[in-house]
């Protein structure tokens, strides 16, 4: 008899206890050698006083198991709980969301009949790092984290994944005509990195347009790469326009752990009506069998749910008079599954996980960091001001010394002085930069005795970023209109 692989399995919220359970009985009747570890998470643990949504013995489950397959959670709202899901992702270190987005015309409505892309998400970084501030009673500020070694593992996996499951074409998308610096290294690591696999075709588009692109010409697109908050939007634009967010089944990939899911939510408005859809929750398992080296059991089971499908046993969400041929409840479409074990599709393309894909992707290594030489040039000071960007002025020059001057004045990223124009709209939160007169390295004592002269001025210092060359280059954005 053929070990079993021990998983962690959540129920989860809403309907994700009756979807799990379909799911799990599908996987047992396929024949998937699997050993159930079962964890409480979410809304039962968050009404416990515990504002993760996951207790520690769960923690001890997932670093034992390494796999955890899980429903849908309900994150309650307000009073400092955080997303389950991004504490799971980042605490395990899950830096890449792969969710297929396929549509299964004509019998779950598109239109777009022949889509078939892979979003591949950067899932620990960017502005999902969750790190904001109120600086003012105006102002709340939130910090976009890029880094480089968290842009080539991502940027790696997915040329990765597009050789192993023989995808042609890899796509990066960022906005890096505007944010240079963060989605500027994104795009400059993809060019980086794309020069090692010359045999898939690649490019790299703007999100926004490309985000048109995916809802309006989804064919143009493959495999794409891109930042965390992108790749939220656009996986669900593209789940939608399959005909149905209820049919996604996503991965979280780590070293050393990972985590399958449906991209649905809870929807507690139908729990307990029997009626849920099992698919998103049962295409994910498909993918930790992929990942787990069951590609055998893999295939049997998505073979037999794309037979299904083809022979129109549907539920609710996806049924159609005209093609559908019977509407089933969840234990219907359960049994409809199991009843296709061991078939294959007729129309549809037949899954097939054998060769290089079986086991998952090999985590690609991560090119040693070359060193530049960094020197502190200024620093950018923020502080709280009511009146005008001249009275400001005014109260900052003299201030300064210790060879730094002030060079400009910004408010929301918009030079205000000097000669700023008088139809800016300013909010009580300005940033003042100091830069080295000599350009020479700015030594912190320096700052310390700026800072100081500021606070005996009366200013309402916030914060402080230190400013920095790398091999003479700026490592800080120019304010618009500098």
């Amino acid at each position: 008899m053929k070990n079993k692989t021990a998983i962690t399995v959540a129920r989860g919220d809403g309907i994700g206890p009756e979807i799990m359970d379909a799911t799990l009985r599908i996987l047992d009747e396929a024949g998937a050698a699997l050993d159930f570890e079962e964890i409480k998470v979410g809304k039962e643990v968050y009404e416990k006083g515990i504002k993760s949504g996951i207790p520690d013995d769960a923690w001890e489950s997932l670093r034992r198991t390494k796999v955890l397959l899980k429903g849908p959670i309900t994150t309650p709202q307000g009073g400092g709980y955080k997303s389950l899901n991004v504490t799971i992702r980042k605490t395990i270190g899950l830096f890449a969301n792969v969710r297929p987005c396929i549509s299964y015309a004509p019998y779950v409505e598109t239109k777009h009949p022949n889509m078939d892309i892979v979003i591949i998400r950067e899932n620990e970084e960017d502005l999902y790092g969750g790190i904001e501030y109120r600086e003012s009673p105006e102002v709340m500020a939130s910090i976009k984290l890029i880094s480089r070694p968290g842009t080539e593992r991502i940027v790696r996996y997915a040329f990765a994944f597009a050789e192993a499951y023989g995808r042609k074409k890899v796509t990066c998308m960022t906005k890096d005509n505007i944010m240079k610096l963060t989605d500027g290294l994104f795009h400059k690591i993809f060019d980086e990195i794309g020069k090692e696999y010359p045999h898939i075709e690649q490019n790299h588009m703007i999100i926004d347009i490309g985000t048109a692109k995916v809802a309006a010409a989804p064919h143009l697109f493959d495999v794409i790469v891109t930042p965390n908050l992108y790749g939220d939007i656009i996986s669900d634009v593209a789940a939608e326009i399959t005909g149905s967010v209820g049919l996604g089944g996503s991965s979280n990939i780590g070293v050393n752990c990972a985590m399958f899911e449906a991209i649905h939510g809870s929807a507690p408005d139908i729990a307990g009506k029997g009626i849920a859809n099992p698919s998103g929750v049962l295409l994910g398992a498909v993918m930790m069998l992929v990942h787990i080296g069951q590609g055998e059991a893999a295939a049997r089971v998505h073979n037999a749910w794309l037979r299904t499908i083809e022979d129109g046993m549907h539920t609710g969400d996806i049924y159609r008079k005209d093609l559908s041929r019977e509407k089933v409840d969840t234990k219907g479409f359960t049994k409809a599954v199991i009843d296709r074990l061991g078939q294959v599709p007729e129309k549809f393309k037949p899954a097939n996980y054998n060769g290089v894909a079986a086991g998952g992707i090999e985590i690609p290594h991560l090119t040693p960091y070359k060193d530049e030489e960094k020197k502190r040039v200024g620093v950018d000071i923020g502080l709280n001001f009511d009146g005008t960007a001249e009275m400001l002025a005014a109260k900052v020059l003299p201030c300064a010394g210790e060879n730094l001057e002030l060079q400009h004045i910004s408010n929301r990223g918009v030079k205000v002085w000097p000669n700023g124009q008088p139809d800016t709209f300013c909010s009580d939160n300005w940033q003042l930069r100091f830069i080295s007169k000599d350009g020479g390295n700015v030594r912190t004592s320096q700052v310390i005795t700026l800072i100081n002269r500021l606070n005996k001025a009366d200013m309402n210092f916030t914060r402080a970023v230190m400013l920095h060359t790398f091999d003479g280059k700026p490592g800080f954005s120019a304010s618009q209109g500098e």
